[in-house]
């Protein structure tokens, strides 16, 4: 049965990369997506016992199989919500649901003991100190119902992502907050600080006011980028929905400029354009696009990547999924382990994958903050 599994894992595998690239393995297809690139190692605990899977590699993008993230941390990390439901006495029917909806039974009170002592990994993970350099960041929020007191409320964590000196990202942070307000954002840029991160070259957030002025006091001498997704948004709100396709093409146009002055001419000639039709969206644009231009000073970078948060809201979709099973979470520990080990399995696969900006450029941008 154990080798029956490991060999439907390999053709489950090799079918859904097939799908992503585009292309049989060895076939020519001109309009492929992608090209594989080798292979990596990777255990995989089952109940049938463990198994070694050679996981396909691709050259422009990471690739972590499907059954792994649905099945593999379903069940290694919603227990452990499971387990915090016992804790706070919820119905033992309840949690039975809730396993049986993730693909686990016969779940009992001395499993979930024997997995308590799987937590200490987690929080190593999220205190574990810091060396070398990371000279970008990236910040974003997630948002779930946790009961709290008794009562359901909308709780923040904030993810906070790198990149260090060999291009590779990085998880730095996952801690809840309660509100968005610069004495929140400052306790977690100390507690960063005092597990080695130096101040980075360039933080990427969106505009809110409590995380600019928490990196104005805590990291001094840091460039702040105005994320320009978050910024085209709080634009369109003020565009009406029958004109927002028009107007969002031409507003790109200002980010997709080769030079910085280009950029601004842009803004201005858009400005000019709509100021009497959209005199709030263009109101916002002009007090916001120099905040959002600030990547043009960072050319050994790739702008693409180092303009918004994009890799954050693609992670963040993809916690999303995970904990929409659960609904409301019992306490914020539960939420915060659930996202901590998937954020974990994340990590690891980043640790293997190719550079998400080029070490090279990396090294030049340290050279000249030197």
């Amino acid at each position: 049965m154990l080798s029956m599994l490991e060999w439907l894992c390999a053709q489950l595998m090799e079918s859904e990369v097939t799908g992503i690239v585009g292309a049989e393995k060895n076939a020519h297809n001109p309009t492929r997506n992608d090209y594989r690139c080798g292979y990596r190692p990777r255990r995989l605990d089952t109940r049938m016992g463990t198994i070694y899977l050679m996981i396909p590699k691709l050259r422009h993008r990471g690739y972590i199989p499907f059954f792994i993230t649905e099945y593999k941390r379903s069940e290694a990390t919603l227990i452990q919500v499971i387990q915090e439901a016992f804790v706070q006495g919820v119905s033992t029917r309840k949690i039975e649901k809730l396993a049986r909806s993730l693909g686990i039974e016969n779940i009992s009170r001395s499993q979930v003991s024997e997995m308590t002592k799987g937590l200490n990994e987690q929080v190593e993970f999220r205190s574990r100190p810091m060396t070398g350099r990371y000279p970008v960041i990236w910040i974003d929020a997630l948002y779930e119902k946790v009961r709290v007191d008794g009562r359901v409320i909308s709780m923040a964590v904030m993810v906070v992502c790198s990149v260090n000196e060999q291009g590779q990202r990085e998880v730095l942070a996952i801690e809840p907050m309660m509100d968005e307000s610069k004495e929140s954002y400052s306790q977690l840029f100390q507690s960063l600080k005092q597990r080695g991160l130096e101040t980075p070259s360039l933080v990427v957030t969106d505009a809110n006011k409590g995380v600019i002025a928490a990196i104005q006091e805590c990291f001094t001498g840091a460039s702040w980028q105005r994320c320009k997704v978050h910024f085209m948004r709080n634009i369109l709100a003020h565009v009406p929905q029958k004109e927002k396709e028009m107007f969002a093409a031409q507003l790109k146009e200002i980010w997709l400029a080769p030079s910085a002055e280009l950029a601004r001419q842009r803004a201005r000639e858009l400005s000019e354009k709509y100021e009497k039709r959209f005199p709030k969206a263009i109101e916002i644009l002009e007090e916001g696009v120099e905040d959002s231009l600030v990547f043009s000073a960072v050319p050994e970078l790739d702008a693409r990547k180092i303009s918004s948060t994009n890799m954050l809201e693609r992670l963040n979709k993809e916690i999303r999924r995970r904990t929409n099973v659960v609904g409301i979470f019992p306490n914020p520990d539960s939420y915060i382990r659930l996202v901590t080990v998937y954020l974990i399995e994340y990590a690891e696969d980043w640790s293997v994958s190719r550079a998400y900006l080029n070490p090279k450029s990396i090294h030049s941008l340290l050279l000249n903050i030197a």
